[in-house]
């Protein structure tokens, strides 16, 4: 009896299902990722050299000082209530019509004395209000 011998067999990779996995799984990335289109106009948009005119609304300016005295529109305040700062702004705003309180208090004022302003407004009939802030740098 004469066996032979064998050669090894040469290991085969069967791709066949290494690319079936491959495409569900493309397939899936396909279907669960949301694609969004950005739609971009290009325009030019006219230019202008003159100044913009701002046209402002009727304005009350309320300052209150660190030590809590007040000042509606530079007029000093006689007192520090409630009810002297409620007869001094329907004072301020009568005749005038979509009046805005701009409240300019001190950094270092009193919460309550805001609380006072903002109080007064309300009871003044006054519903627009507003902080005046100022930047870092100083400028308004």
């Amino acid at each position: 009896m004469r066996f032979s011998r064998r050669r090894p067999e040469e290991p085969e990779i069967n791709l066949i299902p290494f690319i079936d996995v491959l495409l569900v799984v493309l397939i899936f990335l396909m279907l669960s990722t949301t694609y969004s289109r950005f739609t971009e106009l290009q325009i030019t948009l006219p230019a202008a050299d003159a100044e913009k005119l701002r046209q402002r609304p009727a304005e009350i300016i309320v300052a209150v000082a660190a030590d809590g005295r007040y000042a509606i529109d530079r007029q000093p305040v006689d007192g520090r209530n409630v009810d002297q700062l409620v007869a001094a702004l329907t004072e301020a705003a009568k005749g005038r019509q979509d009046v805005v309180v701009i409240i300019s208090a001190d950094a270092m004022a009193a919460h309550q004395s805001v609380i006072n302003v903002l109080d007064a407004a309300r009871r003044a009939g006054l519903p627009r209000l507003t902080f005046a802030s100022q930047t870092p740098n100083g400028a308004r």
